[in-house]
């Protein structure tokens, strides 16, 4: 089969439950299903050999997360496409053939990622890949239909297909070769922005990233950690400077990562004064995981620059997304100036 369906589980059977079967049923003669599981310690395996024999099952050996967790199952699969999908996802009929057919259309297109809309609320875009994923030029990551907590309505906006800068893990597709050329995702990252890392190697190689709206997916999001947990909020914040670290320009490199620390301090007083001391420490561990790791970034810095054609500015917003959310009250993608991409 071209087209092999990866979804991650780790202690998800009531989710497997829910949108496992919507999976197999629109991709019965277009895709091959399989679940790599991360050690499940609930009933998630019984429940899969006795409910959903199609679906081939990889099992790893401990809770890798995200990024090792689909490295190791990926090793098990042969497919020219993957599509690696989140248990709390729901897929709708013919979800999978307008993605496939405009990668196939250019070879050069690399990834690509549907409409993502909101489980809970069927009209409005979803926090993790909304309408496509852009960043700004100190390295926030934004997307078109969600700026940091404001989501909006889809009234056919963004019913397009279009560059992007990002495409979102909760729905990737992904040709396996690029996969393996740019050797998966990266391992210190565990959860959280691994896709952004992969997506910005593989622009900084010359491949494109695409946002195809012909297919939609419902995603229930939040499945692993609430977005205001403070692990969470660990996670984004030091990956956030380890993708920066990896993958911007060399043009004013250190100055930008001195920049967004200083940021970060920003927001880690305005948790204080919120109240929300959980968060303030989180973000001072992020920092000291990102410190820890910093000279093996750097190194791989230096690994990723001998594959890099051209450092990406398309779909770059030349601007502050933090300063036009908080300080102007801009809310939507189209409140942005567009002489700034």
């Amino acid at each position: 089969m071209r087209v092999a369906i990866a979804i991650l589980n780790w202690n998800g059977k009531a989710l497997l439950e829910k949108f496992l079967p919507d999976v197999v049923r629109h991709s019965q003669g277009i895709a091959d299903v399989y679940v790599i599981d991360n050690n499940s310690t609930d009933d998630s395996l019984e429940f899969l050999a006795s409910a959903f024999g199609s679906v081939r099952v990889i099992k790893n050996m401990d809770n890798y997360g995200f990024a090792r967790g689909y490295n190791e199952g990926f090793k098990c699969i042969e497919a020219d496409y993957y599509v690696l999908l989140n248990s709390d996802v729901e897929v709708t009929e013919n979800w999978i053939q307008p993605v496939i057919a405009l990668m196939d259309s250019d070879p050069e297109i690399a990834a690509c990622q549907p409409k993502i809309l909101n489980y809970k609320i069927r009209d409005e875009f979803e926090y993790a890949g909304a309408g496509g994923g852009f960043i700004d030029k100190w390295g926030y990551p934004f997307c078109r239909g969600r700026m940091f907590d404001s989501y909006e309505k889809d009234r056919g906006q963004y019913n397009d297909t279009r560059e992007i800068f990002w495409a979102s893990g909760a729905c990737l597709f992904i040709r396996s070769r690029m996969f393996a050329e740019t050797g998966g995702f990266d391992e210190d990252f565990f959860a959280h922005m691994e896709e952004i890392d992969l997506c910005w190697r593989i622009r900084n190689m010359g491949f494109k990233i695409r946002y195809c709206a012909e297919s939609t997916v419902y995603h229930v999001g939040a499945g692993t950690l609430a977005r205001m947990n403070p692990r969470k909020t660990y996670y984004n914040f030091r990956n956030n400077l380890l993708l920066i670290c990896k993958n911007h320009a060399s043009e004013y490199f250190y100055l930008k990562l001195f920049l967004r620390a200083c940021m970060d301090g920003l927001a880690g007083i305005k948790f204080i004064f919120s109240g929300e001391m959980p968060h303030f420490l989180a973000i001072l561990r992020a920092h000291a995981g990102f410190y820890s790791l910093f000279f093996k970034m750097l190194n791989k810095r230096k690994s990723i620059q001998k594959h890099t054609k051209k450092y990406a500015t398309s779909c770059v917003y030349r601007g502050s997304i933090v300063w036009e959310y908080f300080v102007k009250g801009k809310r939507k993608f189209s409140d942005l100036n567009k002489d700034l991409f």
